[in-house]
């Protein structure tokens, strides 16, 4: 047992290098120990508060978690109010907005600071003697609710700060919200429990922040960044650049994308920039907002009703939208599922107009009671297929119409099954249904699978209904003098056809697992798999347990395979697939090199001569990690031709950008 002095010492040494860790995790995205050694420092200050109760302070990282829930939420009145911003959807509003702030402040020209906006709940987070005392939600800008007890489980959020800036109490405001890959995998741990899932990462970073026991929102993902400080002892702060400065000293987690900018065409760049980098970012912004930088300026210029007159809000078009529910019919896909799909009176929803929305399976048609002829909320995020969130029950007309959902395939009339455990009704009937030949055969040439450009859906239509082909062996059967008998095609297209085709018989194994359309089996999924066994003819004869040793592959997942290669319908095709000359570069089963161990990569842009998945490859191989979009995490981009919005990201968090020819020299390879 220590003694009391030497415990006092060992919990302050902890608590600050656990804060110092928790800093560099969750702030920088930097981690300086493994997730082992940082436990081992947590459970070490558990043990010592345990052992001296008196050491427990209120800001100790272990009060983090736990606590007893809340009985209900206390009003808080701000003491400066939460105001809102006042939306621009044009470069005219931009125009009006900026031509008033230099009139009212007789200069020519104003610098700005741009920032995006945040998809997020507003908070204040109040400071004393550097100590987090009180959090509390905006609620209608002028009375909020106590959420201290949630805020302090977010451990980028410091519970305590340095107050030598300070005499006074120090107010942090900014925005909780949560990552939009933390919110699919709460979705998912949600549905596996039956409890409730959330239509989108705001409602459930909502949803967290308001519940009564801290020990559930502990066990959520929530984020937060902080955009405005100040100082009750009137502190002066000249600019909103510097408070972002003085944000960072606190070590307070802050965007990496704010910019100062200069008049309405500084808005519209910065506008066009972010909304570029939208789709590669880890949350959800629905906007930007421009600030008039210099605080003086803002004092002048004041504020009207409950806004800031120095403030604006530059909104993306809506991702959300209502509309009405026409029809519901139901879809086939390449595996049998049998999807529901509403369809909707057009209506424009993240800047294209939408008429189908899903309604994924039976159990949500019933679960949200969607009727035909209901007002629905339909949305559609990024390159997502739009999907209907909700009925707006208080517009439901009274001639509204049940749906049942159907017996039979409406492809082949084959009956519908529903395996156990499974919410999707399925068509049993394989490629005999021509919906999911159809649908095989449009995956098959898909860019990520055998790349054939020139084959859509209404040539791969032409090609069924004129009989030329059935299998995927038959693509590469077809002649020119099939083709140019063809409605829309000409020399020209037959050539370019045939080329494609041609070209793409140098594939790699991945690609072509993945093309053939096992159930479960997505790319990464077939990227293991060829990893795994390097070679086809050992894929092809494995077992369950075989398959169940390849990383990330369950029971489920692997029966789903070794049912594929027992069928023989399929062990045919592939016979005849593989007699058109289809080949790949061979692979090391379970690679040992590890050159790239731990290192994170993101391509972008046309290669020179390696395809993506070739690259992905090569990377996986070696022990990096590929990555989809750009972070702080990220340690390498591998740029090609026409790298776009992933790259002005990496030049922004300064992240080195690779050649092709860099990559390669990293892996000690030549480029031949």
């Amino acid at each position: 047992m220590v003694s009391f002095d030497i415990a006092k010492a060992k919990v302050e040494t902890l608590t600050k290098a656990i804060n110092d860790h928790n800093y560099y995790y969750y702030v920088l995205d930097d981690p300086k120990i493994s997730d082992f050694d940082y436990d081992s420092l947590f459970q070490e200050l558990l043990t010592l508060e345990a052992e001296f109760p008196e050491l427990k302070a209120i800001d100790s990282p272990t009060q983090r978690v736990g606590g007893k829930p809340n009985s209900s939420f206390k009003q808080v009145t701000h003491k400066t109010p939460m105001l809102s911003l006042g939306n621009a959807f044009y470069e005219g509003d931009l125009e009006a907005f900026n031509k008033r702030v230099c009139g009212e402040l007789d200069v020519k020209q104003v610098e700005y600071l741009a920032e995006p906006k945040f998809d997020g709940l507003a908070v204040t987070i109040r400071y004393e003697e550097g100590h987090l005392v009180l959090a509390a939600t905006r609620g209608d800008g002028s009375v909020g609710e106590d959420v201290t007890h949630n805020i302090k489980t977010i451990n980028s959020i410091p519970l305590k700060i340095d107050n030598s800036l300070s005499t006074g109490a120090i107010e942090v405001r900014g925005e909780v919200f949560m990552q939009k890959n933390d919110f699919f995998t709460l979705n998912k741990k949600q549905s596996e429990m039956n409890e409730k899932t959330f239509a989108n990462p705001r409602n459930a970073a909502a949803g967290t922040l308001r519940q009564l026991d801290p020990a559930i929102a502990a066990s959520r993902p929530l984020r937060f960044f902080a955009y405005s400080i100040t100082f009750e002892n009137n502190k002066s702060i000249k600019s909103q650049d510097e408070m972002y400065t003085l944000l960072k000293d606190l070590r307070l987690p802050t965007t990496s994308h704010a910019k100062k900018i200069l008049g309405v065409e500084g808005m519209m760049n910065f506008y066009n920039e972010i909304n570029a980098l939208r789709p590669s970012l880890p949350f959800d912004i629905d906007g930007v907002v421009y600030k008039v930088n210099e605080i003086k300026y803002q004092d002048d210029l004041g504020f009207v009703s409950r806004a800031p007159r120095w403030a604006i809000a530059h909104k993306f078009p809506a991702e959300e939208a209502e509309s009405e529910i026409i029809n519901i019919e139901v879809q086939v896909g390449r595996t049998g599922s049998i999807t529901p799909v509403a369809r909707l009176k057009p209506v424009q929803v993240g800047g294209a107009i939408v008429t189908n929305a899903t309604l994924h399976n039976e159990d949500e048609l019933k679960r949200k009671d969607i009727h035909i002829g209901d007002y629905v909320t339909v949305r559609r995020a990024g390159d997502v297929v739009p999907e209907v969130v909700k009925v707006i029950k208080e517009k439901r007309p009274k001639d509204v119409r049940s749906y049942e959902m159907p017996e039979n395939c409406p492809s082949c009339s084959h009956k519908l099954a529903k395996e156990e455990g499974e919410a999707v009704l399925r068509c049993t009937n394989g490629v005999l249904c021509p919906a999911q030949k159809k649908q095989g055969l449009m995956h098959f040439v898909s860019r990520k699978a055998m790349d054939i450009d020139g084959l859509g859906e209404k040539i791969i239509d032409q090609l069924l209904d004129e009989k030329l082909i059935q299998g995927f062996s038959d693509i590469y059967k077809l002649k020119k003098d099939q083709l140019v008998k063809l409605e829309r095609f000409a020399e020209k297209s037959a050539d370019n056809l045939i080329a494609s085709i041609s070209k793409s018989k140098r594939t790699t194994l991945p690609r072509l697992i993945y093309a053939l359309g096992i159930r479960n089996v997505g790319e990464a999924t077939a990227l293991e798999l060829a990893l795994h066994f390097g070679d086809f003819e050992k894929l092809k004869s494995a077992s369950v347990e075989s398959f169940i040793e390849v990383r990330d592959i369950g029971p489920t997942v692997a029966i789903s395979i070794y049912n594929y290669f027992k069928q023989e319908s399929n062990i045919n095709e592939l016979r005849k697939l593989l007699e058109c000359d289809i080949n790949w570069p061979s692979i090391e089963a379970n690679v040992k090199n590890k050159e790239l161990e731990g290192l994170i990569f993101v391509l972008t842009g046309g290669l020179p001569t390696l395809k993506r998945d070739e690259a992905k490859q090569l990377i996986l191989s070696s022990g990096g990690k590929v990555s989809g979009s750009v972070s702080k995490r990220t340690n390498y981009l591998v740029a090609g031709e026409d790298a776009g919005s992933k790259l002005e990201a990496a030049k922004s968090l300064d992240i080195k950008i690779l050649s092709e020819s860099d990559l390669l020299n990293m892996l000690k390879k030549d480029q031949n």
